[in-house]
């Protein structure tokens, strides 16, 4: 037998064909390789086989980016193709505060600046360069709206020796914030250098550098040769200093206190300032720090990346470049102003879903709009749009078997959990995610073997933010499309009051005029209808207020309100406005984003199943819970 099988990683599979080998030749036709020493040396030699194929097939895939497992090795590969993975960010923070001097000017020292406390615990933040402010005329200097970062500002000092073959500039810690990276050289004059963002008009008296992370999540700077780019003159010395940061830990710290160092400088002699500095105002809580890009991220922004050529021109170069830019993102959304109807020329729409938060501040969207003009046309306008949010709920009724449950409340909380995780999946969690009805009931289902069935009904909800006291219309987009009934109440609200109006009211829908089509007897479910405005009576009757109030779009997913002065709602800041959808596949358009409610108006409940018990073989006393969400359900 020829030995010709070459793929086989399993140590037993690899001896298996040695052995096979060995009988091949006719000195081991009849040999007993399991009763003699011999079987040891076979198991050397796979062993030894099988060793070698596992480092061989590891070696193969660490030259993959997609296949690669080390951190190394995916980081070479991604800057093989010009991606530089992005490092630590400090948590910033923006602090005011001022100080009473008898001086012209007064300059806040580089390094640290303040403790802020977060969950409990303290961190320092700091600042990268020094900031001079000039006092006014009753001596007082103002620090406005200072961006502070959290961690600790080092220096490091590399003396330049070409007599020293392949000199490194290695910075020694981990947990660096490679934006806060200041270089500067100091031989017979003192020269700063930029980071490196492109190579046109670079020559060799452009003072650069590069960053690139090396082992270990440690960072080397990189140097231009004299042709391309400066080179450092030899003995003269390089001096380093960063912010070595905690990342995303830090998030959410305040209530800063002042541990910085003022100096003023008055008769040409600097002196510290130690009294008369007043509280410290924190203008934003820190925010936006994260940790290091993980290796899946590597995976799979480098390549798009790369594929944008760092320029911004299509919808899928935003969604690729703005992670890139902006680490506090989850997902992105980008479309062009030419697929809304009418059309938008000349615009780019963005949303954002963060990672910390639910919304993008108007700091972050101002950071992020001039980081992008780098990247994009001349004559292309970025215009960021507010998340919104398409909050589904559920009421899932799960059948059991007693006979394999015997603790039901163990069980409840296990169904919750698996709804909550599904809540939390990639399905969901992105632009343009899906929650997929099939696999919500497969993760319901699979809890437990004890889950004979679950009838799970869902319900889309949009919140209305109104004008108090304001005369305004609304629209509300759902972009997938509502179950419509001929008889109406397809759409229910929870309670406000109408300026000039007495009593809680509620909104719902009358379908227009059912199409018939001829051959089908049944009428046709509504396409559009109105809405009203109601209220109950003392008797609990249903009382109209206001008759044509607005429109619906069963189709479109679309509720218009005609202007309306609402005085107070029954929620706080808000109405809640729910359908039932057609499709229990409700999909995420343009800058909606789905959140699969587990929190609130959902219900969970478990039932007995009488049939798979025993209890009601013929099925007489058991009734299934309707497929059908129920009108009522809503808050009135």
């Amino acid at each position: 037998m020829a030995f010709n099988q070459f793929t086989n990683l399993d140590f037993n599979d690899i001896r298996e064909q040695i052995k096979d080998y060995l009988r091949s030749n006719s000195n081991f036709t009849d040999f007993d390789f399991e009763g003699s020493n011999f079987s040891v040396l076979i198991d050397t030699l796979a062993y030894n086989s099988y060793i070698t194929a596992y480092n061989t097939n590891m070696a193969v895939n660490e030259s993959f980016i997609d296949s690669a497992t080390l951190r190394e090795n995916v980081v070479s590969l991604a800057r093989n193709i010009g991606y530089v993975p992005r490092s630590k960010k400090s948590a910033t923070a923006r602090i005011t505060f001022s100080a009473q001097v008898s001086a012209r000017s007064v300059t806040l020292k580089k390094g640290v600046v303040a403790l802020g406390g977060a969950e409990n615990s303290n961190y320092i933040f700091s600042i990268p360069e020094d900031i001079t402010v000039t006092s006014n005329s009753q001596g007082v200097v103002t620090f406005s709206n200072i961006e502070i970062f959290e961690g600790n500002l080092l220096k490091k000092s590399f003396k330049v020796d070409y007599s020293q073959p392949d000199q490194k500039y290695i910075l020694p810690t981990a947990g660096v914030d490679t934006s806060t990276i200041r270089v500067k050289t100091v031989g017979t004059a003192i020269e700063e250098y930029t980071p490196y963002t492109n190579i046109f008009n670079v020559d060799a008296d452009t003072r650069l550098y590069l960053i690139q992370e090396i082992t270990d999540e440690k960072y080397q700077i990189l140097f231009g040769d004299g042709i391309l780019g400066k080179r450092p003159a030899d003995g003269s010395v390089i001096e380093v200093t960063y912010i070595e940061t905690s990342g995303s830990a830090a998030n959410g710290a305040s209530n800063f206190n002042f541990s910085g160092q003022l100096v003023a400088r008055k008769e040409g002699i600097d002196r510290n300032v130690s009294s008369g500095i007043s509280a410290i105002t924190t203008l934003q809580a820190a925010e936006q720090g994260d940790d290091i890009e993980d290796i899946d991220t590597i995976k799979y922004l480098a390549p798009r990346v790369y594929a944008s050529q760092y320029r911004a021109v299509t919808a899928n170069d935003y969604t690729s470049l703005i992670p890139f830019l902006y680490p506090n993102v989850e997902s992105v959304s980008a479309y062009g102003g030419e697929e809304l109807d009418p059309p938008q020329y000349g615009k780019v729409f963005i949303t954002i879903k963060p990672k910390n938060g639910d919304f993008l501040s108007d700091i972050a969207k101002d950071n992020i709009k001039n980081k992008l003009k780098e990247y994009t046309i001349a004559g292309i306008r970025q215009e960021f749009l507010d998340l919104k949010y398409l909050h589904v709920e559920y009421d899932s009724t799960v059948s059991y078997n007693p006979s394999f449950v015997t603790n039901t409340e163990d069980l409840f909380t296990r169904v919750t959990n698996a709804i909550v995780n599904y809540s939390k999946s990639t399905d969901i969690n992105s632009f343009g995610g899906r929650l997929k009805y099939s696999k919500l009931l497969r993760q319901i289902d699979n809890v437990d073997t004890g889950i004979t069935s679950n009838i799970t009904n869902l319900v889309m909800r949009r919140n209305l933010v109104p004008a108090y006291n304001a005369l305004a219309n609304y629209e509300l987009c759902y972009a997938n499309a509502f179950h419509a009934e001929v008889e109406g109440f397809n759409l229910r609200s929870s309670g406000f009051t109408v300026s000039g109006i007495t009593g809680t009211c509620f909104l719902t829908d009358v379908p227009d005029t059912t199409i018939t089509i001829p051959g089908r007897p049944q009428q046709v479910a509504p396409t559009t209808g109105s809405i009203s405005i109601f209220k109950f009576n003392e008797s609990n009757e249903i009382v109209t207020v206001i008759a044509n109030a607005g429109t619906v779009d069963y189709v479109k997913g679309e509720v218009i309100l005609f202007p309306i002065n609402i005085s107070s709602t029954v929620l706080s800041n808000r109405i809640e406005i729910g359908v039932t959808p057609e499709s229990n596949d409700i999909i995420a358009k343009e800058n909606l984003y789905i959140v699969l409610d587990t929190t609130g108006k959902s219900v969970l409940t478990l039932k007995e199943d009488l049939i798979t018990s025993g209890s009601s073989r013929s099925g007489m006393k058991y009734v299934p819970p309707s497929s059908y969400t129920s009108s009522t359900k809503f808050t009135r």
